[in-house]
């Protein structure tokens, strides 16, 4: 594993967010797998906290369905960017994602289109219009 990735997993299992994820994934019954690059996708969860195509705590992207369904998105390389900003930030991620969030729907009506960590992750790669 590439030390970049060896460094984003160890911080993210040290502030407990990937196991966190994990957890949620176990609570909704999803198919965990885990990638080369420290990753794990959970797959058929059947608990979807925001209404989204997949998201991420920590190491863990999260999908309803299979993530290669989403189709017309790089969704892994947004969700990645994801899990990196989950690593940079630890617990003041979810605090700071929601901040972002109402401030973009505040300013827009669109979760995304203001929200600086969607756009870091890449708005288009995340199925989102880029504005």
């Amino acid at each position: 594993m590439q030390t970049r990735y060896l460094a984003r997993a160890m911080v993210n299992w040290l502030t407990l967010s990937t196991p966190t994820g994990l957890l949620i994934a176990g609570l909704g019954r999803a198919v965990v797998t885990r990638k080369s690059d420290g990753l794990y996708l959970a797959e058929h969860c059947r608990i979807m906290l925001p209404d989204a195509g997949a998201f991420t705590v920590g190491n863990v992207i999260i999908t309803g369905g299979k993530l290669a369904d989403l189709s017309g998105t790089d969704v892994l390389a947004h969700e990645a960017a994801h899990s990196s900003q989950w690593a940079l930030l630890g617990p003041a991620f979810l605090p700071v994602y929601l901040a972002m969030t109402a401030w973009s729907l505040s300013r827009t009506g669109d979760r995304a289109a203001r929200n600086y960590l969607e756009r870091w992750a890449g708005l288009a790669r995340g199925g989102y219009p880029e504005t």
